[in-house]
This record gives C-alpha cells, sequence and structure tokens, in this order.
C-alpha cells in the first residue's frame, strides 16, 4: 500500500492557502485538545477537521484512511494496554487469565487517550495533506525555530518516506514469490521483511549522507523561500 503524502499536499485545493492560517490553526486545535479533558470536543473536531479535509481540500477518502490507518494501529494496541495493565480502582471486568482486569480508572484513562489522540489526527492530517513539506519549513524558519530542529525534521520526513518506498518495493517483490500465499508463508515474508528493512534503512541513509557531502553539505541544510510576489 504506497502512498505518496507529498503528491497529494501540491495538489489540492487548499495547497495555495496561507500556510501560517493553516499552521497556526493546527497547533491552535492542538493545544486546545488536548487541554480539554472533554469528548464532545474531541468528536466535534475530529468531525469538522475531516469534512475540512475531504469536502474542503477534496482529498480522496481512500488517501485519508490511509494516513489515519498507520496511526490508528498504535492507537489502538496502546489503548488496550491502557485499560488492561494499567490503571486501579474499582474492577469492573476481570479476564481471569493471569490476574488481568478492567477497572474504571483504566477504561477511563484508555477511552479519553483514544478519543484526544482521535481528535488530534485530523489537525495533524489538515497541515500534512494539504502544505507541502518545504512550506511548512520555511514557515518555522520565519517563526525563528532552531534550525538543527528543522533539519532534523527535514531530515525524518525524508527518511520516512524512503523506510516505506522500502517497504513497499520488498513487499511486492515477496509477493510476486507467493510469499503471502498461506499464513506460514506470510509470518514468514514478514519476519523477512523486518530483518532486512532495517539493513536496507541503514543502506539508505548511508547512500543519503554521501549525497549530501558530494554536494557540498557543510552542516546546514537550505530552506526553501518562496518568492516575493511584489517583485
Amino acid at each position: 500500500m504506497k502512498f505518496d503524502m507529498d503528491y497529494i499536499a501540491h495538489n489540492n485545493a487548499l495547497t495555495e492557502t496561507n500556510p501560517y492560517f493553516k499552521l497556526f490553526l493546527t497547533i491552535i486545535l492542538l493545544v486546545v485538545t488536548l487541554a480539554l479533558d472533554n469528548l464532545y470536543f474531541d468528536v466535534i473536531v475530529f468531525i469538522i477537521m475531516s469534512i475540512v479535509i475531504l469536502a474542503i481540500a477534496k482529498i480522496a477518502f481512500k488517501s485519508y484512511l490511509k494516513f489515519l490507518s498507520i496511526p490508528m494501529a498504535f492507537l489502538i494496541i496502546t489503548c488496550i494496554f491502557l485499560i488492561f495493565f494499567f490503571g486501579s480502582g474499582e474492577v469492573i471486568y476481570d479476564t481471569k487469565i493471569l490476574g488481568i482486569v478492567v477497572t474504571k480508572n483504566s477504561l477511563h484513562y484508555g477511552v479519553y487517550t483514544f478519543m484526544r489522540v482521535m481528535g488530534c489526527l485530523p489537525c495533524l492530517g489538515f497541515l500534512a495533506l494539504t502544505t507541502p513539506i518545504a512550506k511548512i519549513l520555511h514557515c518555522l524558519a520565519t517563526l525563528k525555530v532552531p534550525k538543527i530542529i528543522i533539519e532534523i525534521g527535514l531530515l525524518m520526513y525524508n527518511s520516512i518516506f524512503i523506510f516505506l518506498n522500502e517497504i513497499d518495493t520488498m513487499q511486492k517483490a515477496q509477493q510476486t514469490r507467493l510469499g503471502y500465499h498461506s499464513y506460514t508463508t506470510s509470518f514468514k515474508s514478514l519476519g523477512g521483511l523486518a530483518s532486512t528493512i532495517f539493513l536496507r534503512s541503514l543502506d539508505k541513509s548511508e547512500t543519503l549522507q554521501h549525497s549530501l557531502d558530494s554536494r557540498g553539505y557543510d552542516g546546514e541544510l537550505p530552506v526553501y523561500e518562496p518568492k516575493n510576489r511584489s517583485n
């Protein structure tokens, strides 16, 4: 499942909208969502920002689901652990397996964590899916964010997509060799994918460093600066 977020960010109805407005709107919504302990507000933010992404930015529904799928997987796993292994107080459900129980507090932590993160995801999606990374970094540079943070963000952004591209390529190679036609071969293929992708990622990072060095990298990456339209 290949997901080209950079292409989507450059090709949507809100690409040319003021990036500062989108950045500040995202930050404000994130701060308010995290500060408030209100499930209704989380749901309202999720619905409104999803409508903005789908109806106003005109981003495909499948692309939006792909954006949500990876963090959602980690979120569900985290909330399950919160519900079954954390918290204290009144027991509301006993699994009768190794003393694992669900308490009133743990259920509260799990549900509220899930809803709070769900409220934040479309806010981040609004910025990431409608604004090219170059414009976001330019905004941060204009706001005097330390250059080291901007450079780390740029390198991480680049590395994530290199990583995802390698996974997509290796999965397609395994599928052509019937690596997923049964449960046994699927587990073997996933194991091989996990062990190989780490080495491939190290190799790609070394290639990236050589590419930077060959282009005169002196420890500082140039940041995109849009042309002044008044000139």
